[in-house]
């Protein structure tokens, strides 16, 4: 019977404690503990309970990963309280300096964009920028927005979509770091739509025009066009990744959804639901780990549901008879 040596030219490590930085593939023996171990990958998705946020909203808006997080904005009653998360537990930021809810966000936690929303009633076309700390003032929109998707870094992001008037929008702009300026309009005008990605490699999915629908639309930097269809419709969902590997969860379909669907830059498939039910949420990560968290139950929620993704890493432990 061929060796581990043989099949792989490397012998099996002896080691006091697990590496901190293993590769997939790599077995490794801990003396300690005296059990043989390898780093594999995940065969399916699973959710699981992250640190709540100290208050309770929905329609706010998140940016970073899954362990430097940042949820500001949201109902009820329009915040602007900024919280931030590092895998476990939330703790205040600075505030926005105007309360609003139903924004867009992108970026990071320590270069974090928020934009459009609702503010006293009406819609707003403001634009602040958070260094870590506070929110300074940003360019401003060329429209006034609410339940619009943005995706991207604070010195280049991407929104589009949303609800500036009466009826949903299919325009897009795009964010230098100073400034707003037109780019390519989406095939389908909708609000509360999901997106995800670059300024110049976007996705945006899902949405509400005056019925729920599936369409996925793929940006390039200047113009839209189709990519695969979800496989519900659904609207008021919040995504994470990239256009070519991302994540949709939650939303409202004929009730909360608790659904999880992932996109490999060409098709949707099911992945596992998430433990609780619930539309208007926010989320940010790549696929394989993502962070949810706020939305609508019944009621505003500050729960936070964790991500890990089919195909990330974990480590297992080898038994032999």
């Amino acid at each position: 019977m061929s060796t581990y040596t043989q099949l792989f030219g490397k012998q099996v490590t002896f080691v006091t404690s697990d590496p901190s930085n293993p590769t997939v593939g790599q077995m490794w023996y801990n003396s300690t503990s005296k059990v043989l171990k390898f780093l594999g990958t995940t065969t399916t998705g699973a959710w699981a309970a992250g640190g709540n946020l100290a208050t309770a909203r929905f329609v706010l808006a998140g940016a970073g990963t899954q362990t430097s997080a940042l949820a500001f904005g949201g109902a009820t009653p329009p915040s602007n309280q900024t919280e931030e998360y590092d895998g476990t537990s939330w703790t205040s930021g600075g505030n926005l300096a105007t309360g609003r809810y139903a924004l867009g966000g992108a970026g990071t936690q320590t270069a974090g964009l928020a934009f459009a929303g609702i503010i006293g009633g009406g819609n707003q076309s403001s634009t602040e920028e958070y260094n870590g700390s506070s929110w300074t003032s940003g360019g401003t929109m060329g429209t006034a927005n609410r339940y619009l998707a943005g995706c991207g870094t604070q010195t280049s992001a991407l929104a589009f979509g949303g609800q500036p008037g009466t009826a949903s929008t299919a325009a897009t702009e795009e964010y230098d770091g100073t400034s707003w300026t037109a780019g390519g309009n989406l095939g389908t005008a909708r609000r509360g739509l999901a997106g995800a990605g670059t300024q110049t490699s976007a996705l945006g999915f899902g949405g509400k025009t005056t019925v729920n629908v599936t369409n996925t639309e793929e940006y390039d930097g200047s113009s839209w066009t189709s990519g695969g269809s979800l496989n519900t419709a659904r609207g008021y969902l919040a995504g994470s990744g990239t256009q070519t590997s991302a994540l949709a969860f939650g939303g409202f379909i004929t009730a909360n959804s608790a659904a999880t669907e992932a996109y490999n830059g060409t098709s949707w498939t099911a992945d596992t639901s998430m433990a609780t039910a619930r539309e208007r949420l926010a989320g940010t990560g790549t696929q394989t780990s993502t962070a949810a968290f706020g939305g609508y139950t019944t009621a505003a929620s500050a729960a936070t549901e964790e991500f890990t993704g089919a195909g990330a890493p974990v480590t297992k432990t080898v038994t032999a008879s």
